[in-house]
C-alpha cells in the first residue's frame, strides 16, 4: 500500500506542479489496455518469455553485467567492446519492468532488485555512473577519454548512458513503486546538473537521449533543473566548429547533428538513431516549454523524412557508412541499412508528433514502420535480430555490410535491447483523448479503460487485424456522456501510400470507408485523417468500419531511379517481398506485369499465421548450358515482409520489375 501511496503522491504532485503545459493530447496509458489480440499478444508473450530472459543471459555471459561489478570494486578490466554497453542491461530492466507492470512476477521483480544493487554498487559517491572509466579510472579507454565528459561531443556516451539510465529508472518505478533504482538516475541527474549548465560545463551530447531521460525524470519529480537541462543539451548543438564545405559528415558536424543549431535544421540528418532520439527529445520540450522554434524546426524535419528519406516499408538511414541517413532521395535497394533502433526511435518520434498535431499522418508513419520495418527486426522466435533491415537479398551480390541472416545477438547489440523495451509498451499507442476527444490511432484487439471528463469510459476493439479489414468498436461508458469519437481512417485505405509523393498507388482505389453506429451507417466529418463521431454515448453502443484490403501495387517517385519500372506490393498496412524459399529458390528473378492479378490467402501454419499473396506472373530463366536468357511463367508466393528470413538464407525482393528492360552481364 505504501508502494502505491507513493506513486500517487507522485503523479499529483506533477499534475500540481509540471503539467501546466504539455503535449495537448495525453496517450492512454498502456497499463489502461489489456490485449486481445493474436498479432500483438503472441509478440508481447514471446518478448516476456523469450527476448527478454535471452537479453539478460547476454548481458551476463559477454560480460556487460561483470563489468559493474569491476566498476564496483574498482579493479579489473573493461571486459566488452563498448562503453554504450552499460545501456544494454538499462533497455532490458526497462522492458522487464513494463512487462512487470501488466504481468506481475515475484522471481523476475526479484532479479531486477538484484541487478539494481549491482549498478548501484558501481555509481561512484557522485552519482556518476559510467563503467568504462569507473573500473580503471587512469585506463578508460580511447572511447571515453582521460577525463569525464572530454569526449561526450564524440563517441563517449556518458550522456547517452544516462539516459537510457533514465528511462529505465522511470519504467521500474512506474512499474514497481520501488525508488532503488530511481534514486540512482536522480543521484546521477543531480550531478548533471551541477556540472553543466548556462556558467558550467557546456556539450552537445554525442549519442541523444539523455535528453528525453531528463524530462522523464522531470515529469516524475517536477523538478524543473531536468527540463531545463534538457533544453540547454539541446541548445548546444550548432555551436561547435566544425569545416562547413567539407563532406566528409564527420568533419562538417552533420554525422551528429550538430552543423548548426537545431531551430536552423531542416533536414533529417547524420546518424538514424541519434536523429530520432534528438527529434523526440525536441517535441518534448517544445511541448512542456511552448517553444515554437523547435515545433517550426521538427515540422520541416519530418516533411523532409517522409517526403525523401524513408523506404516504402518505413525504414530509415539508408547509407551504412555512418549508419545514417543519405542525401535528399538518396534510397538504394541492394545496399539499404535501416538499423531497427532507427525504426524504433521512428515510432518514438511520431507518436510525440501526433501528440503535438493531433493528425493522422504520423500515426500512419507509426504504423507502417512498426509493421513492417521495426518487427522485422526480430525473429519469430523472440532470440534472433537484424540490426539491419534488408530491401534486397540477391545471390550474385555481395554485400558483407548487408545481414543476409538473423543473429542471437551482436558485439553491438542496442537492437535486441531495444526491441526488448518497446514491445510491452506497444498497447500504450493504441489510445489517446484531448479532453472528450477521444482517438482509435491502431486497430488491436482488446480493452481500454479511459476517463472523460473524470467519468469512466471502456471501449473494446474485435477485429482480426491486420488480415482483415472488419473492425468493430463496443462503447461502454459508465453512464451517458458526450464524446467525440476519432476513429483513424488509415492513408492506405485513402488512395496514400505514405503521407507525402515519395510513393503513391499505381490505380487509386476510390472506396470510400463506411462506418455504421449500432447498423446503422453514418455521415462522418473527416478530420485530420480521423472519422470523428460525435453523439451522446451510451452503454453498449456499436461501431463498425470496413478498411478496403484490396493489394496495391506502389509506385516510387521518378527521383528514386532504383525503384524506376518497379513496383512494390501492399495491402492494408503490410508491405510484402517474395522470398526463395516459395519461389523456386529465386525471388530476384520475378516480374510482375501490369495486368497481374492477385489472390490471397490466410495460412494459419506459416510463419506463425500469415496472409500471403499469391499471382501468376513472369521470371527471368538463365540456361547456362544453352547460353540463353527467357522468360517462363512461375506462380510467385509473397509474404509480409516483417516475416523474411525466418527459414534460412536466400534472395528475397521487395521491388519488382514490370518487364524486361535490359540485361545486366554481372561476373560472379
Amino acid at each position: 500500500m505504501k508502494k502505491l501511496c507513493l506513486v500517487l503522491f507522485v503523479c499529483c504532485s506533477i499534475s500540481a506542479y509540471a503539467q501546466k503545459q504539455d503535449y495537448p493530447i495525453q496517450p492512454v496509458a498502456f497499463t489502461k489496455v489489456t490485449l486481445a489480440d493474436k498479432f500483438w499478444t503472441s509478440r508481447i508473450e514471446t518478448n516476456r518469455t523469450v527476448t527478454i530472459p535471452a537479453s539478460f543471459e547476454r548481458c551476463k555471459s559477454t560480460g556487460r553485467i561483470k563489468n559493474f561489478e569491476m566498476a564496483a570494486e574498482g579493479k579489473g578490466k573493461f571486459c566488452t567492446t563498448y562503453p554504450f554497453d552499460d545501456t544494454d542491461i538499462y533497455k532490458t530492466i526497462e522492458g522487464a519492468s513494463y512487462s512487470l507492470a501488466v504481468h506481475p512476477d515475484k522471481q523476475l521483480d526479484a532479479y531486477l532488485d538484484s541487478l539494481i544493487t549491482i549498478v548501484g554498487k558501481a555509481q561512484e559517491k557522485d552519482g556518476y555512473l559510467y563503467t568504462s572509466r569507473t573500473i580503471d579510472p587512469l585506463h578508460p579507454g580511447g572511447w571515453a577519454g582521460p577525463e569525464r565528459w572530454v569526449k561526450e561531443s564524440e563517441n563517449s556516451h556518458e550522456l547517452y548512458n544516462a539516459g537510457h539510465m533514465y528511462e529505465g529508472a522511470a519504467a521500474h518505478f512506474m512499474a514497481t513503486g520501488k525508488r532503488n533504482f530511481l534514486n540512482i538516475a536522480l543521484k546521477n541527474a543531480d550531478l548533471l546538473v551541477q556540472t553543466f549548465g548556462p556558467g558550467k560545463r557546456a556539450v552537445a551530447p554525442g549519442h541523444e537521449i539523455v535528453e528525453m531521460g531528463l524530462v522523464r525524470l522531470y515529469r516524475i519529480t517536477g523538478k524543473k533543473e531536468y527540463l531545463d537541462l534538457a533544453k540547454f543539451f539541446i541548445d548546444q548543438r550548432g555551436k561547435k566548429t566544425y569545416n562547413p564545405k567539407s563532406k566528409n559528415v564527420w568533419e562538417n558536424g552533420t554525422y551528429y547533428q550538430d552543423d548548426k543549431p537545431v531551430i536552423n535544421q531542416d533536414e533529417a540528418e547524420g546518424h538514424a538513431v541519434r536523429a530520432m532520439y534528438l527529434y523526440a527529445g525536441m517535441a518534448d520540450v517544445a511541448a512542456l516549454t511552448g517553444d515554437k522554434e523547435y515545433l517550426a524546426a521538427i515540422d520541416k524535419i519530418w516533411d523532409n523524412m517522409v517526403g525523401k528519406k524513408m523506404y516504402v516499408q518505413g525504414s530509415i538511414g539508408a547509407v551504412g557508412d555512418g549508419e545514417r541517413f543519405g542525401a535528399n532521395y538518396e534510397l538504394p535497394n541492394t545496399t539499404a541499412y535501416n538499423e531497427t533502433c532507427a525504426a524504433i526511435g521512428s515510432v518514438f518520434w511520431n507518436q510525440r508528433m501526433f501528440l503535438l498535431h493531433g493528425d493522422s499522418k504520423y500515426i500512419d508513419v507509426l504504423e507502417k514502420v512498426l509493421y513492417n520495418g521495426l518487427i522485422s527486426g526480430v525473429g519469430l522466435d523472440g532470440k534472433s535480430f537484424f540490426y539491419t533491415n534488408a530491401m534486397q537479398i540477391q545471390d550474385h551480390f555481395n554485400h558483407p555490410d548487408i545481414e543476409r541472416e538473423r543473429a542471437g545477438w551482436f558485439v553491438c547489440s542496442c537492437c535486441p535491447t531495444n526491441i526488448a523495451r518497446l514491445m510491452p509498451s506497444i498497447p500504450g499507442y493504441i489510445y489517446a483523448q484531448n479532453g472528450k476527444d477521444v482517438f482509435v490511432n491502431l486497430f488491436i484487439s482488446g480493452t481500454g479503460n479511459l476517463k472523460v471528463n473524470n467519468k469512466a469510459l471502456q471501449i473494446t476493439q474485435q477485429n482480426n487485424y491486420p488480415w482483415d479489414g472488419g473492425l468493430a468498436f463496443t462503447i461502454n461508458p459508465a453512464s451517458a456522456m458526450e464524446m467525440n469519437l476519432k476513429i483513424r481512417i488509415p492513408g492506405w485505405a485513402q488512395n496514400q501510400a505514405v503521407p507525402s509523393d515519395l510513393y503513391s498507388y499505381q490505380q487509386p482505389l476510390n472506396k470510400k470507408v463506411e462506418i455504421k453506429v449500432n447498423g446503422k451507417p453514418v455521415e462522418y466529418l473527416l478530420e485530420h485523417g480521423y472519422a470523428v463521431i460525435s453523439k451522446k454515448w451510451k452503454k453498449g453502443d456499436k461501431v463498425e468500419m470496413i478498411l478496403p484490403m484490396d493489394v496495391q501495387r506502389v509506385m516510387a517517385s521518378e527521383k528514386l531511379p532504383d525503384d524506376a519500372g518497379r513496383v512494390a506490393l501492399q495491402r492494408g498496412p503490410l508491405m510484402y517481398a517474395a522470398e526463395w524459399k516459395d519461389n523456386g529458390g529465386k525471388a530476384t528473378n520475378i516480374i510482375i506485369p501490369k495486368n497481374t492479378v492477385f489472390t490471397t490467402q490466410y495460412e494459419p501454419e506459416l510463419l506463425n499465421g500469415v496472409t500471403i499473396l499469391k499471382a501468376e506472373v513472369k521470371a527471368i530463366n538463365v540456361d547456362t548450358a544453352k547460353q540463353t536468357v527467357s522468360t517462363e511463367n512461375k506462380t510467385l508466393t509473397a509474404i509480409p515482409y516483417y516475416a523474411w528470413a525466418n527459414r534460412g538464407k536466400g534472395e528475397m525482393m521487395v521491388w519488382f520489375p514490370e518487364q524486361v528492360n535490359y540485361v545486366d552481364i554481372i561476373s560472379r
